[in-house]
């Protein structure tokens, strides 16, 4: 896997490039913040691997016509998810009324603009990386569910089947659970529900499956 550095140093370069908002392309020559940043190192390059259809700074407009800035827009398709990483101080212990209600009613727009929105304590980016990374994992599992097969999965499952198509051999159950953070029992269980619903087959393995591979 590329290097973290490398990696984001080609995303946010592309991200720069491509960008013909003069306003949003401003905020992203400015650079990303000390939290955005340890969300990207800590949760989200390590478990997803890539940047693909994440977009930091995302313009949006807001019903006073103004403009806000997401951290960070999760836009796979025709999906569209929020990942606002919010600091302690700012978001919690110090806030002001007004900014407090504020926030509240940014989430409320957006909600209802048709957003799945997430917030992810910078606390818990620090303290519980794993935590984040289920939630994350599951955010990306919602949208990979509606977009890639009729079929109704849950968010494990999901996840299971998007990992499978980045592996470059067939999937054990081991491979999954330390993907997955769960049990080797749990993850054998998900690929032999998969393998029920169609989307993957045994690879090797008769009495007792080893390893699956996608149904193509």
């Amino acid at each position: 896997m590329m290097r973290f550095e490398q990696a984001f140093e080609d995303f946010m370069a592309l991200q720069i490039a491509a960008e013909t908002n003069k306003r949003r392309r401003e905020r992203l020559e400015q650079g990303l913040g000390h939290a955005e940043m340890e969300f990207l190192r800590a949760v989200w390059f390590p478990i997803i691997g890539h940047f693909d259809h994440l977009y930091p700074e995302w313009e949006v407009r807001d019903l006073a016509n103004g403009y806000r800035y997401l951290d960070f827009a999760y836009m796979p398709g025709d999906a569209r998810g929020v990942i606002e990483v919010q600091g302690y101080s700012t978001h919690a212990r110090d806030i002001e009324l007004w900014r407090f209600k504020d926030l509240c009613q940014r989430h409320c727009h957006l909600a209802l603009d048709g957003w799945l929105v997430m917030p992810i304590a910078y606390p818990s980016i620090v303290d519980s990386p794993k935590l984040c990374q289920q939630l994350i994992l599951s955010l990306v599992g919602i949208f990979i569910s509606s977009a890639h097969t009729s079929v109704p999965l849950t968010w494990a499952e999901s996840e299971a089947i998007r990992f499978a198509r980045r592996m470059m051999r067939p999937l054990s159950p081991s491979d999954l659970a330390s993907h997955l953070q769960v049990s080797s029992k749990y993850a054998r269980k998900i690929l032999h529900d998969l393998c029920d619903k169609q989307l993957l087959v045994v690879s090797s393995g008769q009495s007792r499956a080893r390893t699956y591979r996608l149904n193509d």
